[in-house]
This record gives structure tokens, C-alpha cells and sequence, in this order.
């Protein structure tokens, strides 16, 4: 009885399979973001970790700050990778929870209805800024760079007019407020072990919201036709106008996405805080381009992914949590972000050309 023995693959097909899948995982635009994100917690850990870095507390805490900008990163990524920026968000977090507060606290609606209010408040914003920019072929940069005057101006002046203040509280007290807080701002308490007086951690429902936007856009982004599309538009407009690709309507849906994120976040921060601030989301919308970019975006659109977007908002939250548990000033954070946001340009860029070579 003889026994036929199959020969296996060649080393040379294994090598080929190896490179293969080593090619495929560099090319990965959130390769560099996951690696500098276990880098970041493991540094924390060291250096804080007998401080509470690694308790429940401290992650429900970076993970709630991390939630709140990648909310916005995560709609943020997809226009970048269409090639386009909304610099207008962060004046959108203002006005649409001041729109919210005013309506619901200075003439007595419904809070519900406030939030549809200002929720159509914001997709205008967004539709105007995507057709201004498909129509006069500036660039989004200006066109939004405008907005985000426009809208911050129209915020404070319109307060004032109205209530004599920039900050306007008492949006606990208004109708509806207990059903839209168990939406928007409630939390799962988990006791702490590490907690001597055995506070709990409260993981806040903002990140359900974060995972559940992410998971979404990661879907549409690799499994659907607009997914393609906004890969085409990002890496040649033109080419993908050609093959029949709606570039300028779905350059206006990008535009109301990134508005809808700024709307979300601005209700969850008055229904937190209970009240709002004409200046609340200043400079929000740079922080949520550094965490794109941390991410793996190009700015040139075109690659990237949602998940690059995740990974490189929970890194900015782990750092500004991270610092203030360190002992480091917190007016240092700023410092901490330029220097992330370089080094993770570079990081991604020798990503790259390392997967150029493979072969």
C-alpha cells in the first residue's frame, strides 16, 4: 500500500502570500494611527498609571472627550477623502445649541422640537456650503472659512439681540428635557475598583453614538457605490464625473454629513451642561482635521478611512486626559497635538512609500 504525499506550496508561494498580505496591511490608512494609539496608552500607563490613568474613570473620561471629536472626525474623514474641508463646524456646535436653548428656554418649546429645529438649521448650513462650493468652484477651504464667521457672528449677535447674554442656561427645566437626556446625554455607571470611595465610571451614551457613526461610515465606505464614489471624487473629480459619478450632489450630502455631526455634538454638550455658549465648539474643527489626518487621510483626498478617524480621536482624548493625570499643565496640550499632528504625517507617509516597495 502506497501512500501519495501532495507537495505543499513552494517557499517562493509562500513568500508571495507573506508579502501579500504584509503589502495589504500597510496599505491599511489606519495602520499608523492604531499602532500610535497603543503607543500613547502604553505611555500613559508608565508614566501615570499609579495615578489612575488606568482605571475605569480615566477611560470612561477619554473615551467621553474622544467620542464628542470623533463624532465630528468620523464625518470629517469622509468629506477629506472627497477631497474637500468644512472649517464652518465648529460654529455649527454653537449655533445649533444655542438654537436649542433659546427656542426651548426663552419661548417655551418642546425641546424635541428645538432639536429639529436646529437640526434643520444645521443641514441648510451644510447644503449652502456644498453648493456655494460645487457652484462657484472655490475652494472649500474659503468657502467654509466664511461660514464659520458668518454663522459665529449671526450666533453672537442674535443672542445678544434676544437675551442680553452669550450664555443662556435653564435647559434642564425646559419640556421634554428627561426624554431627549436619555438619548443624548445619558451614561452606564460601573463601579470602580480602583476607586477607594467607590465612585463609579460613567461610560457616556455620546459613545455608543460615536461607535455606532463610525461602524456606519466604515460600512458605506467599503461595502457600498457611494463608498466608491467618494474614493473617485477625492482622487479625481473629473475621471469620476466622466463615468457617470453624481460628484457635485454628493459633495452637497458630504457637506450636510459633516453639519449633522456638528448638530449631534452640540446637542449633547447643552443637554449636558444645560445650558449653552455662543463660543462652545471654537476651533473644534481643527481639532477634528488633526484627528483625520492622525488617522491616515490624505488632505489631498482620496485615501483614508473612517476607523483612521476613531483611532486618531481616541489619541487626542487619551493625551488631554492623559497630561492632566501625568501632573503636566494642561496649557501644554496644544503643544502635544501640533507635535502629534507632524509626527503622524510623517509616520503615514513613511507608511506608504514602505508599501510602495513591497512587492
Amino acid at each position: 500500500m502506497s501512500i501519495e504525499v501532495t507537495a505543499g506550496p513552494s517557499s517562493s508561494d509562500e513568500r508571495l502570500l507573506r508579502e501579500s498580505f504584509l503589502r495589504k496591511l500597510l496599505r491599511r490608512p489606519e495602520l499608523g494611527a492604531v499602532s500610535g494609539a497603543v503607543l500613547v496608552w502604553v505611555l500613559f500607563a508608565v508614566l501615570a498609571g499609579d495615578r489612575g490613568f488606568v482605571s475605569l474613570r480615566a477611560t470612561a473620561n477619554f473615551l467621553e472627550v474622544a467620542s464628542e471629536l470623533g463624532i465630528l472626525a468620523v464625518a470629517v474623514a469622509l468629506l477629506m477623502i472627497g477631497g474637500e474641508f468644512d472649517l464652518s463646524i465648529g460654529s455649527i456646535i454653537g449655533g445649533a445649541g444655542m438654537a436649542v436653548t433659546i427656542l426651548s428656554v426663552e419661548y417655551q418649546w418642546n425641546l424635541w422640537a428645538a432639536i429639529g429645529m436646529a437640526l434643520l438649521f444645521s443641514l441648510a448650513v451644510g447644503a449652502i456650503n456644498g453648493l456655494l462650493v460645487v457652484r462657484t468652484k472655490l475652494p472649500s477651504f474659503i468657502i467654509t472659512l466664511g461660514s464659520l464667521f458668518i454663522i459665529r457672528g449671526v450666533t453672537i449677535g442674535l443672542t445678544r439681540l434676544i437675551t442680553g447674554r452669550t450664555q443662556v442656561g435653564g435647559v434642564k427645566a425646559a419640556a421634554g428635557y428627561d426624554s431627549a437626556a436619555s438619548v443624548f446625554t445619558s451614561a452606564i455607571k460601573i463601579t470602580d475598583p480602583a476607586s477607594k470611595r467607590g465612585l463609579p465610571a460613567e461610560f457616556s451614551i455620546s459613545i455608543l453614538w460615536w461607535l455606532i457613526i463610525a461602524a456606519l461610515a466604515t460600512y458605506v465606505l467599503l461595502r457600498t457605490r457611494p463608498g466608491n464614489w467618494i474614493f473617485g471624487i477625492g482622487g479625481d473629480a473629473n475621471a469620476a464625473r466622466n463615468v457617470g459619478v453624481p460628484v457635485s450632489r454628493m459633495k452637497v450630502i458630504l457637506f450636510m454629513v459633516t453639519a449633522t455631526s456638528a448638530w449631534l455634538v452640540g446637542t449633547i454638550q447643552v443637554l449636558s451642561a444645560g445650558s449653552a455658549d455662543t463660543l462652545r465648539g471654537e476651533q473644534r474643527e481643527f481639532y477634528a482635521i488633526i484627528a483625520v489626518v492622525i488617522g491616515g487621510t490624505l488632505l489631498t483626498g482620496g485615501y483614508g478611512s473612517a476607523l483612521g478617524a476613531v483611532f486618531g480621536a481616541l489619541t487626542v482624548g487619551m493625551v488631554q486626559q492623559g497630561i492632566v493625570y501625568t501632573g503636566i499643565d494642561s496649557d501644554w496640550f496644544m503643544v502635544f497635538l501640533g507635535a502629534m499632528l507632524i509626527v503622524a504625517v510623517l509616520v503615514n507617509n513613511y507608511i506608504r512609500k514602505r508599501a510602495a516597495e513591497v512587492k
